[in-house]
């Protein structure tokens, strides 16, 4: 190992896993022998800065994890990363803020890459609250992280009706993700634990059992919700941190969710 954390030939590795291919597939995509692609997952070798680079981008790394390959290699970080408050993405803040605004009364929120919730429209937080009463006592301020709030006993899972539905395939994405970033990992496996609590089994899902769009359906005070998800993400960043976000957009999956939405939430601002 380089050190405390991971090192240079396991993060290569598990981003190759991840883009499930082989060193073969990998060696002829940057131009060099696999017999080379081997040495360096294998801590033998160690590539060159335009090699790593290039070899990151036909792995489509997450641009975190680019830069923490480049420091295990022993070079500077090829990205910068600001906080969404900093002044440098007041655009792009704006832009998140106007998008879940028109988004609204159906709910939509920003997420990060460790699943933190950074902003919510006005139909999000009616939902949350909604389905977990408790929150309503949190202040605005509060950090909330959406893992911890799927794996917490008292949390969002107990509200889900079609768990042994959406639970294995949220598992099956979620282990994915942890490939890429490791830190996910004791959250995902707490998931784990509680669909195995819960259904019984830890399972993945047959191939062909996930249809295309998969709705989740919640018990709420106000009858049945279902909602299916669509994500947005910002189109070739080049900062950490826009890279890391999605939008999560929540569309009704009936007419009595759109119904509830409507008189509970209300038209989005500037709208008739």
């Amino acid at each position: 190992m380089d050190g405390p954390g991971p090192s240079l030939p396991y993060t290569l590795q598990q981003a190759r896993k991840a883009r499930r291919l082989s060193q073969l597939e990998l060696s002829l995509r940057v131009g060099v022998s696999q017999r080379h692609v081997s040495f360096v997952e294998s801590g033998r070798a160690r590539p060159s800065r335009a090699l790593l680079d290039a070899w990151l981008r036909e792995l489509e790394a997450p641009l975190a994890l680019r830069n923490a390959a480049m420091l295990q290699a022993g070079f500077a970080p090829l990205y910068g990363s600001a906080t969404l408050d900093d002044a440098s993405l007041a655009q792009a803040r704006h832009a998140l803020v106007q998008l879940m605004c028109a988004h609204d009364p159906l709910p939509a929120l920003v997420i990060d890459s460790r699943w933190n919730l950074l902003l919510s429209n006005r139909g999000c937080k009616w939902l949350v609250r909604a389905l977990m009463p408790e929150a309503e006592a949190l202040p605005d301020d509060a950090s909330v992280n959406l893992l911890d709030v799927l794996t917490d006993p008292r949390g969002l899972t107990n509200a889900i009706l079609n768990l042994e539905e959406v639970g294995p395939a949220m598992l099956t994405q979620l282990r994915h993700e942890a490939l890429v970033r490791p830190t996910l990992t004791p959250k995902v496996e707490a998931l784990a634990a509680l669909l195995r609590d819960r259904l019984g089994v830890d399972r993945e899902p047959r191939p062909g059992s996930i249809p295309p769009v998969l709705t989740t359906r919640y018990a709420s005070p106000y009858g049945e919700l279902a909602f299916f998800s669509m994500f947005t993400t910002f189109g070739t960043p080049q900062d950490i941190t826009l890279a890391s976000l999605r939008v999560e957009h929540l569309f009704a999956a009936d007419e009595a969710t759109r119904a509830v939405m409507n008189a509970h939430v209300g038209p989005a601002a500037g709208r008739p």
